[in-house]
């Protein structure tokens, strides 16, 4: 399975090629899935193009990317959003527009009532876990962890020549994953050596301008479709 990554906290500071208003991120969708990509992760933004919770620009986001596509849509709820994490539970018990699964930064502070919160809903849960935290540590000692949709494998490791080697160590650290399927990915200058792990062990992976802004050589991406069909140039037609 290949997700797409469309914008993650990136801003407009990254280039005018990130999708941050609906329409542009409805756009970035449809030529991405258009490409390949069978799963959506998308950052909802405010006004100011900064990541929110709120219900309103969740909703935005969710309806816009849906009138494009009928693949699965998450979004994150990753802290920068909002560091105080019932603030966050408060936001998605207020979301009046659901997504299909929301991913959730074990390491980060209140992860565990965030997840709880997104499962009462019926929202699937995306257990992020990150290289370097002690995310797998946690999630391994999460009661509900047999009922998140997958765990995020996130490699934080940018360095092109170690960051297969942090990746293959954090999937030891997260072991059997509560018997959860994994999605590994890397970002920046590790995305792509990470990817092609991926691809080599047979797992889902993710792809976008939210992990990288570069091609595997090295030339700026001019969108997330031509990234996604870069990494199933490496990966093959079917990368599952």
């Amino acid at each position: 399975m290949m997700q797409v990554c469309l914008n993650g906290a990136r801003g407009a500071g990254d280039g005018a090629l990130i999708p941050l208003s609906p329409g542009a991120m409805a756009e970035s969708v449809a030529q991405a899935v258009a490409a390949g990509a069978r799963d959506v992760h998308v950052h909802p933004k405010s006004p100011c193009g900064q990541d929110t919770l709120a219900p309103r620009a969740v909703a935005a986001a969710l309806e816009a990317v849906r009138s494009v596509t009928s693949v699965p849509v998450g979004v994150t709820t990753g802290a920068w959003a909002d560091p105080d994490p019932e603030q966050r539970v408060a936001h998605i018990r207020a979301w009046t527009v659901l997504p299909d699964h929301a991913s959730v930064n074990w390491h980060e502070p209140g992860a565990e009532a965030v997840a709880e919160a997104l499962l009462d809903r019926g929202v699937g849960v995306e257990a992020g876990l990150w290289s370097g935290t002690d995310g797998a540590e946690r999630f391994a000692a999460w009661a509900h962890g047999p009922r998140v949709l997958r765990v995020l494998a996130e490699v934080t490791d940018p360095d092109p020549a170690t960051a297969r080697d942090s990746a293959r160590a954090l999937l030891t650290a997260i072991g059997p994953a509560h018997g959860r399927p994994v999605l590994l990915h890397g970002e920046e200058e590790g995305t792509w050596p990470v990817l092609r792990l991926a691809g080599r062990l047979g797992l889902a992976t993710r792809i976008g301008l939210e992990d990288t802004l570069a091609l595997p050589d090295g030339r700026r991406a001019r969108s997330n479709a031509e990234l996604v069909r870069a990494a199933l140039s490496l990966l093959g037609p079917d990368p599952a």
